[in-house]
């Protein structure tokens, strides 16, 4: 069956909107996180998405990943941010790649910073939700 390609245009268009919709997504993430709205955080995720920090067993679904977010909140992880560096995008399929900065409190009272890199995949199920996220950090282990 013949169909002609679309015109280089609407893919641009396409992209552009499937670009800022997932940066924006990101941000909503790195917001609802620093605000303690774990269930907002957990509600970008599909229902078989995976959270897969360094360090602990994967969460699958949206209320494991809120508990794992609300225990690094409570654990005194603030000040997320995330910063998207680059899009690949497919239909409905997309990964992200970006870095990010967190400030982590101790118990003494000071401030540890940790930088690091992330890759999120994601999956445009009427709206665009997570599948998979992980992260790991560019600075060497504590301790």
């Amino acid at each position: 069956m013949y169909r002609p390609l679309p015109s280089s245009f609407s893919n641009a268009t396409t992209l552009y909107d499937v670009e800022r919709t997932i940066r924006e997504l990101t941000q909503d993430l790195a917001t609802a996180f620093n605000t303690g709205n774990y269930d907002q955080a957990a509600a970008i995720f599909a229902t078989d998405g995976q959270f897969m920090p360094p360090q602990h067993e994967p969460a699958h679904g949206p209320r494991p990943i809120e508990r794992v977010f609300r225990e690094y909140g409570e654990k005194g992880h603030q000040d997320l941010r995330m910063e998207t560096l680059r899009i690949e995008h497919s239909t409905d399929l997309a990964v992200e790649i970006g870095r990010y900065t967190i400030a982590m409190s101790q118990a003494n009272g000071t401030t540890v910073a940790d930088r690091g890199k992330y890759i999120t995949a994601w999956r445009r199920l009427g709206t665009w939700l997570i599948v998979a996220h992980c992260w790991n950090s560019n600075l060497p282990p504590a301790g």
